[in-house]
């Protein structure tokens, strides 16, 4: 059996407050990083939210390996453009600051980047691309990560999951929010296959000889994850070249570190992450009503387009998280037993008791 706590949005806003602060950050600063952690785990993206908490940002808070004051230093900038360092501080209030002066700045000259170096994980890529969508805006956003993908031919890991974010306005549709890995699958996905002793699929990872294997430690030890796409039969080099313009963006144009230079969670040391983020004012091309009305007509052309047999709906990308969000708004943000579990251990060792307690709690039965 496995279980789902459902607690009030706002206590755990405060928690993850009261938690950054702790450590040292800014009130400002933790919340906006409470902000985009419970974004996530109200879309239903939890293993980028509050899982996190301790496991990732409080241990290296702790070991100093991340600044808690997130100094950030404009480098260079343009009436278009800003590059930014990010002073090794948190990746989640640099990121929406950036982002918020590319806005501006787009507003103003009707396109508008930045790219951050010297950050570290920031959440949910798609938080920072949607923030455009208030602005009726095209926002894009990209981050590199630690090496855990192969090129296509290759048997090491050297590059990230490396995800894409764009998100665009419509009339009267759902935004089109698209957040994905450039990795056919996350590693966690691997993890499980693992703990729960089951072969993975033929093309998610190779072994340390660069051999397609169906065996999860075989990946895990000295193996590595493949590009969207999978081998070279499914085309995997098209994941493999969308990971790798992510780290010419976030990594080599930022001047972050890149490939299998990114620092991941487990080492002590700095990990330099980089970040590209971009706005497109609509209005500078067309205009918006019109914009938004061809929107519409474009998703509804997918959605009503016909389905394969046993199929009930198809889906735009972001429908499924924005319902997610507008239930965990109305019953509470749900969190997993293993992320209340690793909440209350890490705030027990933190010394931020993690003591919430949940409006209800739901049991489900588990396959084996």
């Amino acid at each position: 059996m496995s279980k789902t706590y459902y607690f009030p949005l706002a206590k755990l806003h405060q928690y993850i407050i009261d938690y950054f602060v702790h450590w040292g950050v800014s009130a400002s600063d933790a919340n906006l990083t409470a902000d985009v952690l419970l974004a996530a785990d109200q879309r239903g993206v939890d293993s980028h939210g509050m899982i996190r908490l301790s496991s990732y940002y409080g241990s290296r808070l702790r070991k100093g390996l991340i600044d808690p004051a997130c100094p950030m230093t404009i480098l260079r900038e343009s009436p278009t453009t800003l590059s930014v360092d990010a002073g090794n501080g948190l990746g989640h209030p640099v990121s929406v600051k950036t982002m918020q002066q590319v806005i501006t700045k787009a507003e103003l000259s009707g396109l508008a980047m930045a790219t951050v170096r010297n950050s570290n994980h920031f959440g949910i890529a798609g938080y920072y691309a949607m923030m455009a969508l208030p602005a009726d805006m095209i926002g894009i956003c990209f981050t590199n990560s630690a090496p855990l993908v192969a090129p296509t031919h290759g048997r090491q890991a050297v590059l990230g999951t490396n995800p894409i974010a764009v998100a665009v306005p419509a009339g009267s549709s759902r935004p089109f929010v698209l957040d994905m890995a450039t990795s056919i699958v996350p590693i966690g996905r691997i993890n499980v296959y693992q703990k729960e002793g089951k072969s993975i699929p033929s093309g998610w990872g190779v072994d340390s000889n660069g051999q397609i294997t169906q065996d999860p430690a075989a990946v895990r030890d000295g193996g590595a994850l493949l590009p969207l796409g999978g081998s070279e039969l499914m085309r995997g080099y098209k994941g493999y070249g969308l990971s790798l313009m992510v780290d010419i963006f976030s990594g080599v144009l930022a001047g972050a570190a890149f490939s299998s230079h990114v620092g991941n969670a487990t080492q002590d040391r700095v990990c330099d992450v980089g970040h590209f983020f971009a706005a497109v004012k609509i209005e500078a091309f067309r205009e918006l009503t019109e914009f938004k009305k061809d929107m519409d007509e474009l998703l509804d052309l997918m959605r009503h387009s016909p389905k394969a047999s046993g199929e009930e709906r198809i889906y735009i990308h972001g429908e499924k998280e924005f319902e997610n969000a507008e239930r965990a708004f109305a019953e509470g943000v749900p969190l997993s037993e293993a992320t209340v579990k690793t909440l209350i251990a890490g705030g027990q060792t933190d010394g931020v008791p993690f003591d919430l307690k949940p409006t209800r709690v739901i049991e489900e039965r588990t396959e084996n």
